[in-house]
């Protein structure tokens, strides 16, 4: 099985390609120093942007991160879905995944192979798969020649709705990438106290 072969290739340090309810995503095992640097290498990405993680239930992101009551509040309200949620990270996370940072972005995808992948391996990362400052794929037929080559396993999910994910902090009240969903996040942090 397709998904079987990706969690594989993920446990033994290699990138993948998977499909979540927004564009496709370039996943390694996000607790992996040297894996989570082959995804900078493969996107040609600053080290100094911090990637989020992938995790398929709040039980698991309360596993590797240190998530309040309100955190857990939004999550519980919005994932899964195309949210990213920037929380305390846990002490194993490592320094590449977040360029240092004391805080990771979490996100629970709505997408059935995203979700079976992450039920057999977690966390993983979550960064859109492309060459940094080129379009997100909707569509594997669109992958960059390159970023095709470096990774080990592509799981292909079909075209997918091309709406970013936001990113927020609740803690802080912040949205720092609007997206899909965005009022209505909007509306959460100013009811929600």
């Amino acid at each position: 099985m397709e998904i079987d072969r990706a969690a594989r290739v993920i446990r033994e340090g290699d990138l993948v390609v998977y499909p979540t309810e927004t564009v496709y995503g370039l996943g390694a095992d996000a607790l992996d120093s040297s894996a989570v640097e082959r995804v900078f290498a493969a996107k040609a990405r600053s080290r100094t942007k911090p990637l989020s993680m992938a995790v398929p239930d709040i039980e698991s992101a309360a596993t590797h991160t240190s998530l309040t009551v309100r955190e857990r509040a939004f999550i519980e309200t919005f994932l899964p879905g195309p949210v990213t949620v920037i929380v305390g990270a846990g002490s194993e996370i490592p320094d590449a995944l977040t360029a240092g940072g004391d805080r990771v972005g979490i996100r629970i995808p709505d997408h059935g192979l995203a979700r079976s992948l992450l039920r057999k391996v977690t966390p993983i990362t979550t960064t859109s798969a492309n060459r940094s400052g080129n379009p997100s794929v909707r569509r594997v037929e669109d992958l960059d020649p390159e970023l095709r080559e470096a990774v080990g396993c592509v799981l292909d999910g079909g075209d997918l709705s091309g709406t970013e994910s936001t990113v927020v902090d609740v803690e802080r009240g912040e949205i720092h990438r609007r997206g899909a969903l965005t009022e209505e996040i909007e509306t959460w942090l100013q009811t929600e106290q």
